[in-house]
């Protein structure tokens, strides 16, 4: 558990804030590229770490990132006209580019005009795997460009979405790092837990109390669980962590030409302190693409985790998740449609944000104390004017699998040159 202090502490993001300082110090998911598919198209709402911000797209194909509230009588740049390589409010007609810098003042005349003293707040921007990120530090902390290896990967190969989740990022993020969880949560009755290859085959329906072991790393840990099996050995699925909020594990797809590994992942990012947006990526490191076809819908939680066009679920808080009682006796473990969904109800019905002090952890909770450890040490050491883990390139090559392996064996001796990316991994037996 966390003391009261210390989970106000890694919750709270806002301007000023210890974690929201720490958080600064990393490219942020802002949007997918595809909200802004056009030049001098509609601009785009954007909330980070508490500040409203406007993505837009310039003439020349740039993104930009600016304070909503325009620096004149802070009326809203969503309301802008996208122009010539700038923003201009409607209000008076005050322009400004990607960098913030007040360009046009159409309203003043030429002996009154001072728009060259004038500023609206803007973040650096860059693009990678469909999605548009921000920096939001000190420039002289900017990391290098957040190059993962699925943002890396061909169109073709990677497929990303995004979902608004009503609770703090904290609590999203933790349900991700708990692997225990995926063999009750999603758990359809009477068959195999859904996600194909091996973990279709049962084992973790079979195996509901995994052995969890932990190794810190540069960018934050790498952890296993591990499924004892009797005498078909150990199954074995890796997944990493990467500071602050990402996470990246072993998935399978079965297609025409049957199962196939994939590496998915999410990253949970503050929109303020009460809601953030689940950034949901996979991709196949393989030659033959991902298709949109029924089997990568199956893959994604059935089909059946639609949302309105902010992003925010059909099956939501306010409809309690659309929970089907009947459902929940005879077909699946919860009676909510969707694995995201049936994620993002448990972590919602938290409350906004959860009161640590009040759990019992177990020995299945590893990842999750691990992970509150980075981060309480991670703010201390922005405090001391350091560096947090990953807010470099250490991340750059990593690789997520399962594996069915000989009971007792050493998973880290065994499996890390496949995860750390030093020769193409071997599918895992389905």
């Amino acid at each position: 558990m966390l003391s009261p202090e210390e989970n106000e502490l890694v919750t709270h993001v806002g301007p000023g804030t210890p974690m929201g300082q720490v958080l600064r110090r990393y490219w942020m998911p802002a949007a997918l590229s595809e909200e802004l598919p056009e030049r001098d198209g509609t601009p785009v709402r954007v909330r980070l770490l508490g500040e409203r911000l406007i993505a837009y797209r310039d003439s020349e194909g740039r993104v930009g990132l600016l304070g909503e509230a325009c620096p004149h009588r802070q009326a809203s740049l969503w309301l802008g006209r996208n122009e010539e390589s700038g923003l201009r409010c409607v209000y008076h007609g005050w322009k400004f580019d990607l960098n913030g810098d007040c360009v046009d003042m159409p309203c003043e005349t030429p002996e009154t005009d001072f728009h060259e003293k004038v500023h609206a707040m803007a973040y650096p921007t860059v693009e990678a795997g469909g999605v548009i990120w921000a920096f939001m530090g000190p420039a002289e902390y900017q990391p290098p460009p957040p190059n993962f290896e699925w943002a890396m990967a061909p169109e073709t190969h990677r497929y990303v979405t995004k979902t608004w989740q009503e609770c703090n990022w904290l609590q999203a993020l933790e349900g991700g790092v708990d692997s225990a969880h995926s063999s009750f949560l999603h758990r359809a009755l009477g068959k195999a837990v859904p996600g194909g290859g091996l973990s279709g085959t049962g084992y973790r329906a079979r195996s509901g109390a995994p052995k969890i072991e932990v190794r810190t790393t540069d960018w934050g840990y790498t952890y296993a669980s591990i499924r004892p099996l009797g005498e078909e050995g150990d199954y074995v699925r890796v997944y990493h962590y990467v500071m602050p909020f990402h996470q990246i594990r072993a998935a399978q797809m079965q297609d025409s030409a049957g199962w196939r590994p994939l590496i998915a992942g999410h990253a949970w990012v503050p929109m303020d302190d009460q809601n953030c947006m689940s950034f949901n990526w996979r991709y196949h490191f393989g030659e033959e693409p991902l298709n949109d076809g029924p089997e990568l819908l199956s893959y994604s939680g059935g089909g059946n985790e639609d949302h309105m066009s902010n992003f925010r679920k059909i099956r939501n808080i306010d409809n309690d998740w659309m929970i089907d009682r009947q459902a929940q006796k005879t077909k699946t473990f919860t009676g909510i449609e969707g694995i995201n969904t049936q994620d993002h109800a448990v972590q919602e019905s938290m409350g906004p944000i959860v009161d640590r002090s009040q759990e019992h952890l177990g020995s299945i909770d590893r990842a999750i104390i691990a992970t509150r450890r980075l981060l309480l040490q991670a703010v201390k050491t922005v405090e001391d004017g350091g560096s947090p883990p990953a807010a470099n390139d250490s991340y750059y090559r990593i690789r997520a699998l399962e594996r069915l392996l000989p009971a007792g064996t050493a998973w880290w001796e065994a499996m890390a040159p496949d995860l750390l990316g030093e020769r193409e991994p071997v599918a895992a037996a389905g």
